[in-house]
């Protein structure tokens, strides 16, 4: 099963890497700045708060402060990218679990996140989410 969801993944992966390069966002040339500017949401659920805390901890040091990436470290997850109808909630999860191999960004593979709980996963995503939503991003 995980050989078939991986093989999914990867040619999901593929079709939207050559949507991706064909799209002009501007990519600063400062290694660590943000890749794109996000608007926050004026209010979180409790779930992405917690999210956001966890998020601070496991994963801006790599996608940003707000997940808005890092030049030439990681990518933003606030991105047409990373809709939910192109990357669901799954593969957040799994990206987090087992790492990643770079498909769409030349950053180069994610490794999985240690002691990440489920709880904090959950929290993460739904952040990411509202994030996302904040920016237009459905």
């Amino acid at each position: 099963m995980r050989t078939v969801l991986l093989a999914a993944a990867a040619a999901i992966a593929t079709g939207g890497a050559w949507w991706l390069w064909g799209q002009s966002d501007a990519m600063p040339a400062e290694e660590g700045e943000a890749l794109v500017d996000v608007t926050l949401p004026a209010t979180l659920s409790s779930e992405a708060k917690a999210g956001r805390q966890a998020f601070a901890a496991k994963c801006a040091s790599c996608h940003g402060t707000d997940a808005g990436g890092r030049a030439g470290i990681a990518p933003p997850l606030i991105h047409k990218i990373y809709e939910p109808s192109h990357h669901g909630d799954m593969a957040f999860v799994l990206a987090a679990r087992n790492g990643v191999r770079a498909h769409h960004w030349p950053f180069g593979n994610m490794a999985p996140v240690p002691g990440l709980t489920d709880p904090e996963l959950a929290g993460i995503i739904r952040f990411v989410r509202e994030v996302q939503v904040a920016n237009g991003i459905r």
